[in-house]
């Protein structure tokens, strides 16, 4: 079992129902999955960047990313439907913990000029994103190697209700709130 999940089971989920009183440990706040995407839009006229862009996610989330394909054409951009143009990979279970691990404690700190995440960056929902401009601040990217630094976004999807329920589950985890 990883330090994040039983850490969760032990100190946030108690300590989130009473916060909430809620009556029912499945009213508790969890973590669903973390979605990675990575667009590579370059990849129209080079596909060798796209091989590239998956295979560093795949380093980054320790699973297998697959290939996102336009779903529209798009002359300006030389787009046609179905061409792959990006790359994704959703994270579930015991990776889903481990990759928030290493984000939180490993490369939130190596993001240039970091002074914390914005709360406002919830949905309503209860599922927090945010973008990352270079995907160079993971250690498993070997920064020699790399060909285009790429930014990516990071979705995490909780079954909490409100944003203030969700706020309060990512704090559980250490994530750094600026307020």
């Amino acid at each position: 079992m990883s330090r994040l999940r039983e850490h969760y089971e032990k100190v946030i989920a108690p300590d989130l129902k009473k916060q909430f009183g809620y009556q029912n440990e499945l009213q508790v706040p969890r973590l669903e999955k973390i979605v990675l995407n990575m667009g590579c839009g370059d990849a129209v006229q080079d596909k060798k960047l796209l091989e590239a862009a998956v295979a560093e996610l795949t380093l980054i989330a320790g699973q297998q990313a697959l290939a996102t394909r336009a779903k529209k054409s798009i002359a300006g951009f030389k787009l046609r439907e179905e061409m792959p143009i990006g790359a994704k990979v959703t994270l579930r279970k015991e990776r889903m913990f481990e990759f928030l691990d290493r984000f939180v404690t490993v490369a939130m700190p190596r993001i240039r000029d970091f002074r914390g995440v914005s709360s406002k960056w919830f949905d309503g929902r209860g599922n927090f994103s945010m973008g990352i401009k270079e995907h160079i601040i993971f250690p498993e990217i070997n920064y020699d190697q790399v060909a285009k630094i790429r930014g990516m976004n990071v979705v995490i999807v909780t079954t909490a209700k409100t944003n203030d329920e969700a706020c309060a589950l990512l704090k559980g985890f250490n994530v750094p709130f600026t307020r």
